[in-house]
């Protein structure tokens, strides 16, 4: 379950704001209910009595009431409070949603009898009217789950007032009460909080209950779930019936964004709102204009559904907002008309939209331009291709997949207007793996300019007088031999095989004497003599073009054998020809190392993993096997980013890679797919209860704190497992049913909401 933002927004708020505190402290609860969010966030100290109507020391959350004002506090300490002890709460105040404090003591004055809770209706709840208050909500119960949160389990429930969805998280932890519960009419008591996002804005209600018998079951379901008849899944919307009163608002903004016939964007100020609609007719992007829906939550995001536009024709351009990498994972701008810079790393054409993939600030970011309805078979347009490498900036609005960005970054895109909206700043560097390629393949090109000439020289040779002619033929097959050596480093035969074939041509060209090279830090290749102290040894050393040395090339000549040109010249021909095959190679590994693992932990990164999915998923077609697939995902990666720099982000990263593969077998597969989130491919199983145990085993490698840099970090991970065929049967949407698991592992565990 999501946890709601309020508890890590006043952490990260508490150091900065308690410097400017006044003197005089604020002395009753109504005083710090009547604040606004802009006073709040000043820090003002706060001295006051109320009484306690919600503890839970798991999550150091404390509700506080007095008479019909009521506030939350923050609360780190286990303090053991009970619903109507009498406190007094120091601290300081925060803004959220609503004023809160942070408070630095609270101290029990005496034991007494909570407020009694007044009647609440749904109207009542969702206007944000009672926050904090206790309440009574009479409901039925749609799901009942026993979940995980902060490192504690409670049982959640949604429940369906009369007006629409509120969920109820009960401090419990007993099982045999969830029989009872599902689809039972309820009468649930506790406090109010709310959800929101990364806006302040109102995306739900929840209802914190102190215990179990706060839960009072008013009329059991008629039957057992269990005891349901088995419907055919075709057939499952037969039993939907919907009763729906929410009434149509209207809104006004310019409109950022228009995808016709899906959505659109409207922007006023510094709020905005993304539209669902039907309506596909010519809307011209930054004209003001009256929009009329159906206000709906989606994804923890306010949306306005069934929506109807009218243009006014009349231009207010929103000029984008400059925002960096920070702001958008913090969720802020949501929908928000914003500009971001990066370095552009991957450009792909699909049928329906083009894609471009850059870094910004070491995280990679998504831009999506849909393409146009294509009505009447028209072309898809051509694609705006951008050197990659370059400095662009788009200009997009900001889109999520949730609202929570409070247990790490938001997963985020941006959807751009039109391909005007990237800006190429600056041209790539030089340096890449594209210039590399293209200087392999120029030095290709010379050296094959050389056989070309070497050919050419021949012809003339065999022109020349019959006395030329035997070192006619000597000289064409020294070319035949240089030409296949080429295409053997053009093609994939072995470097040693390669470097004895140019010690044999080079040996022929100076009358059989012995030729070897010696490889860098490697092996001794060629016909080394035995007895080389006894010959003339000619050696030239050769470097790389980075001035690295790559190896010496040595000829044995007979003793007094004068060194003339023709011997010198043949030598430095071979160490050429050394020199080219080690680096063709080395480049040719380097590229193919660079393209299957992840720069930063050496492990394979997401391209090697789909490969090597594709493939297991078709040795497992072929032999009807099984195997599986588990998603790591990071818990609080963000935090060390944050704490401590991105220096000791990627040395935790490493640290973490190394851990994770040492808890795998020889022939499992760790993969990076970016940021904080891995990957395991297990092919060699015989049941999901074999994966679940080295997922297991993958969350212990964080049981020892990770010392990096001089600082001591405590880590923890979320994983979820597939299993191929019973979970899904094609790589995306195996890797989709692993995350999904994983999503759902992370939030069960990480449930509890918070006001």
């Amino acid at each position: 379950m999501k946890k709601l933002p309020l508890i890590v927004a006043f952490i990260l708020g508490w150091v900065s704001g308690a410097s400017a505190a006044p003197l005089t402290p604020l002395t009753s609860l109504r005083a710090v209910h009547e604040l606004t969010n802009a006073e709040a966030s000043h820090a003002l100290p706060a001295a006051f009595q109320a009484t306690v109507t919600y503890y839970r020391d798991v999550d150091f959350n404390l509700f506080v009431q007095e008479n019909g004002d009521a506030v939350y506090v923050y609360f780190k300490p286990h303090a053991g409070l009970l619903p109507g002890d009498r406190v007094l709460v120091k601290g300081v105040t925060r803004d959220s949603f609503r004023p809160v404090v942070i408070a630095d003591e609270v101290i029990l004055l005496h034991h007494g009898v909570a407020p009694k809770p007044r009647p609440a209706s749904f109207d009542e709840l969702i206007r944000a009217q009672l926050g904090c208050q206790r309440v009574t909500v009479r409901a039925k119960v749609r799901s009942a789950d026993l979940v995980w949160s902060d490192n504690a389990q409670n049982i959640y429930l949604q429940l369906l007032t009369d007006g629409g969805y509120v969920d109820a998280a009960v401090n419990s932890v007993e099982p045999a009460a969830l029989k009872d519960l599902l689809d039972a009419d309820v009468e649930v008591t506790g406090v109010v909080a709310v959800k929101f996002d990364g806006k302040k804005q109102l995306t739900g209600i929840v209802i914190w209950v102190q215990s179990i018998a706060d839960v009072k079951v008013l009329e059991r379901a008629s039957g057992r779930p269990e005891s349901l008849p088995v419907t055919p899944m075709d057939q499952i919307l037969a039993t939907s019936h919907v009763s729906d009163q929410t009434g149509r608002v209207r809104i006004q903004g310019t409109i950022t964004y228009y995808q016709p016939g899906s959505s659109l964007a409207l922007q006023n100020g510094r709020k905005s709102l993304w539209i669902m609609t039907m309506a596909d007719a010519p809307i011209q992007v930054g004209d003001l204009a009256d929009v009329t829906g159906f206000p709906d939550v989606r994804n923890g995001f306010l949306t306005l559904t069934h929506s109807e536009i009218r243009d006014s024709n009349v231009q207010s351009p929103i000029a984008p907002q400059p925002v960096t990498w920070r702001e958008i994972e913090a969720g802020a701008n949501a929908f928000d008309l914003v500009s971001v810079k990066g370095k552009l790393m991957m450009e792909v054409r699909e049928t329906s939209q083009d894609e471009y993939v850059l870094v910004s600030e070491g995280h990679l970011l998504s831009a999506i331009y849909h393409h146009p309805n294509r009505s009447g078979n028209r072309s898809i347009p051509p694609m705006v291709e951008i050197p990659l490498g370059s400095e662009i900036r788009i200009t997009g609005i900001s889109m999520y997949y949730s609202s929570d960005p409070f247990n790490g970054p938001l997963d985020s895109h941006m959807l751009l207007r039109s391909p005007a909206d990237i800006v190429v700043l600056a041209n790539p560097s030089g340096i890449s793996t594209g210039t590399l390629v293209r200087a392999v393949s120029v030095l290709l090109l010379v050296v094959i300019a050389v056989a070309v000439w070497g050919w050419n020289l021949q012809i003339k040779m065999h022109r020349q007088t019959k006395d030329q002619a035997a070192r006619n033929k000597v000289e064409a097959a020294l070319e035949r031999r240089r030409s296949r050596i080429l295409e053997d480093i053009n093609g994939s035969r072995a470097l040693a095989e390669i470097i004895e074939k140019i010690t044999d041509m080079v040996s022929l060209q100076i009358n059989g004497a012995p030729c070897w090279f010696k490889i860098a830090d490697g092996p001794q290749l060629g016909s080394f003599p035995g007895e080389p102290k006894s010959l003339r040894i000619v050696t030239e050393n050769i470097s790389s073009r980075t001035g690295l040395p790559l190896g010496s090339f040595f000829a044995g000549l007979a003793p007094g054998t004068p060194l003339d040109s023709n011997t010198t010249k043949a030598i430095s021909q071979g160490s050429r020809l050394a020199a080219l095959a080690i680096e063709s190679r080395r480049l040719y590994a380097d590229l193919l190392h660079r393209s299957e693992f992840d720069q930063l932990t050496d492990i394979h990164n997401r391209g090697s993993l789909d490969r090597l999915l594709d493939a297991q998923i078709e040795d497992a077609r072929q032999n009807a096997g099984i195997f599986g697939l588990i998603y790591i995902d990071l818990d609080d990666f963000k935090l060390v980013n944050d704490q401590y720099g991105h220096k000791v982000g990627d040395l935790y990263l490493q640290e973490v890679a190394q851990r994770m593969k040492q808890q795998l077998r020889s022939h499992d597969m760790l993969a990076r797919l970016g940021g904080d989130e891995f990957a395991v491919l297990v092919p060699m199983t015989h049941s999901r209860a074999e994966v679940e145990e080295i997922a297991e085993r993958l969350k212990h490698s964080f049981d020892e704190p990770i010392e990096v840099e001089g600082y001591v970090l405590h880590g923890s991970a979320s994983v979820g497992v597939a299993l191929y065929p019973e979970d899904a049967t094609t790589r995306d949407s195996l890797l989709s049913a692993a995350d999904v698991a994983m999503y759902v592992a992370k939030h069960t565990r990480r449930q509890a909401p918070n006001a």
